[in-house]
């Protein structure tokens, strides 16, 4: 078992990897759609998604993965009526490619996000 940090990934604010690898597999710590640098979140709904996806793109690409290789999808929404416009690009994002995936409604996610996502992968 195994921390994977890369000065290119976003950092963990907390006592946590942002991804732990263990036989193979991938385990990615929720991501949320904060800028690295300026740590403010994006002004449109898909803009944060788009800004998570960029982030696990990045993160499962410097741990030796891809989109590709994703097993699971845990996704976090502050309202459920935004499941339809995140299940849009997200489908944009995984093309012909389908995880498992489950998306479970949480009314108050950290800093005023709209979503938050965690995922599992192989490398």
């Amino acid at each position: 078992m195994r921390s994977i940090e890369t000065p290119n990934m976003p950092k963990s604010n907390g006592h946590y990897s942002t991804v732990m690898e263990h036989n193979g597999i991938l385990y990615i710590s929720g991501q949320l759609p904060l800028d690295p640098i300026s740590r403010l979140k994006p002004a449109t709904f898909k803009e944060e998604v788009e800004l998570v996806f960029k982030k696990l793109d990045l993160i499962l690409n410097e741990a030796g993965s891809s989109k590709h290789k994703v097993l699971q999808m845990r996704i976090f929404l502050s309202d459920i009526e935004l499941w339809p416009q995140m299940n849009e690009l997200y489908a944009a994002f995984f093309e012909n490619h389908k995880p498992a995936r489950i998306v479970v409604p949480s009314p108050a996610l950290h800093y005023g996000c709209s979503l938050e996502i965690e995922a599992t992968a192989f490398v």
